[in-house]
């Protein structure tokens, strides 16, 4: 059981604006929603209330539509009233999953690979570059599926989904880079979105990807999955 909170917010209003561009004030305006359910400071907050989000504008009517998933209920009283073009719409999702069920699927994701450390360094672990086409995503996302049988974790390490699907009838786009110069560490994310349809084949594994996120920069609105 979870949360989805369906905040339409306009994006002519300054709150807004800044968080299009500035991932890190994007992160914060999803926080917001979640003071005092742990103690401030507390490095790991999002993961423990289960937060996750994404997120689409349409610049033509100037409209943000932005979804949050969390364990907890979020309270939305802190984003001023004049930032919302209609008022929250909180829904709880209590469902379950069979295997051999269909179901549609929308997620933007930060598609990542390693790059090897330096030679000479022990133990150095490789620096993350984004994938930027549309191929390379959809070979690091059929990575991540699971056909029956197989385990929740490849060889290679690789956590997999609990979940098929039709490669070759993935839709995969291609997002502009989100970014951010907060307290001097720059942020640069690639996304792309991916849409298709999935079968379950390991109901478990799937219900704690939706719950968990997939892949890396969850806390900059990447990784939620969407169903239906």
């Amino acid at each position: 059981m979870t949360t989805h909170s369906v905040l339409s917010l306009d994006a002519r209003h300054p709150l807004v604006a800044k968080s299009l561009v500035d991932a890190h004030e994007m992160h914060r305006t999803v926080m917001s929603g979640f003071r005092g359910w742990v103690q401030d400071g507390d490095l790991d907050a999002r993961s423990q209330m289960g937060v996750l989000s994404t997120w689409s504008v349409d610049l033509k009517a100037a409209a943000l539509v932005l979804v949050v998933q969390s364990r907890v209920p979020g309270d939305w009283s802190r984003i001023p009233r004049a930032a919302f073009a209609r008022a929250p719409d909180v829904i709880t999702v209590d469902r379950t999953f069979k295997a051999g069920e269909v179901v549609g699927f929308r997620t933007v994701v930060n598609p990542t690979r390693s790059r090897p450390g330096r030679p000479t360094a022990e133990k150095v672990r490789g620096t993350r570059s984004a994938h930027t086409t549309p191929e390379h995503v959809k070979r690091w996302f059929v990575r991540r599926l699971q056909d029956d049988g197989e385990p929740p974790t490849a060889e290679d390490g690789v956590v997999r989904i609990g979940a098929t699907a039709d490669a070759d009838a993935l839709g995969i786009r291609m997002l502009p880079t989100v970014s951010s110069g907060h307290r001097g560490k720059p942020v640069r994310i690639g996304r792309a979105e991916i849409r298709g349809s999935l079968t379950v084949t390991d109901p478990k594994t799937l219900v704690g990807v939706l719950a968990g996120g997939l892949g890396h920069a969850r806390a900059y609105s990447c990784g939620l999955i969407l169903t239906r």
